[in-house]
């Protein structure tokens, strides 16, 4: 039974396995031949005296095991992240890319549906043109009203004018053939004719 403050021993073949698969490489034969040839050739070195095994070696490899343990701790993170950012510079784009696409094709639509524009323009002018001469004839209609209702008042003021002429120069021929008929019955003599007259028309 293993305790509270024991750590749990790690087997040499996992421990090798990891190893193994920290190395560059896709196949086992791979990684297997970078270890072979890295050993090689520092056996190579160490005998022929071209390298000497210090305590700076020791850090190189530490900080080259620590970096690779690093990169291998962070390396699925950072594809993730990057995945994640592409697919959605992706989505942004495609998003876009249909945003555009619709808007052509409202704008074709559009441009569609106003091509019987020009028809309808020609209407609208030709509709406003028959307008404009029907104002046109009613105005005209409406001036020849309104000088034709000044001519007949005119004229009715003349009329009424000479009639009223006329009853004044009745009026004073009668008021004169009255005054000269009582002078004439003033008259002595001109009494005598009328009651000779009388007096033949009696018998």
């Amino acid at each position: 039974m293993t305790g509270f403050g024991e750590k749990k021993e790690v087997e040499p073949k996992q421990k090798a396995l990891s190893i193994i698969d920290s190395l560059p490489g896709n196949s086992l034969i791979t990684k297997t031949g970078y270890i072979t040839v890295g050993t090689g050739l520092l056996t190579l070195a160490i005998s022929k005296e071209l390298y000497v095994f210090s305590e700076d070696t020791l850090l190189v490899l530490s900080f080259a095991w620590i970096s690779t343990i690093i990169y291998r701790a962070i390396k699925q993170p950072i594809n993730e992240w990057a995945d994640e950012h592409i697919s959605r510079v992706n989505n942004i784009l495609r998003k876009a890319r249909d945003d555009h696409k619709n808007a052509v094709q409202e704008r074709i639509e559009t441009v569609g549906q106003l091509g019987d524009i020009v028809d309808v323009t020609k209407a609208l002018f030709a509709m406003s043109k028959e307008t404009a001469t029907l104002e046109a004839e009613a105005f005209e209609l409406k001036q020849n009203a309104t000088a034709t209702a000044e001519v007949k008042a005119v004229l009715d003021s003349w009329v009424r004018y000479e009639a009223s002429l006329r009853e004044r120069e009745q009026k004073a021929l009668s008021d004169y053939v009255i005054e000269r008929v009582k002078q004439q019955l003033k008259d002595s003599r001109m009494q005598q004719e009328i009651l000779n007259e009388s007096v033949n028309e009696v018998e």
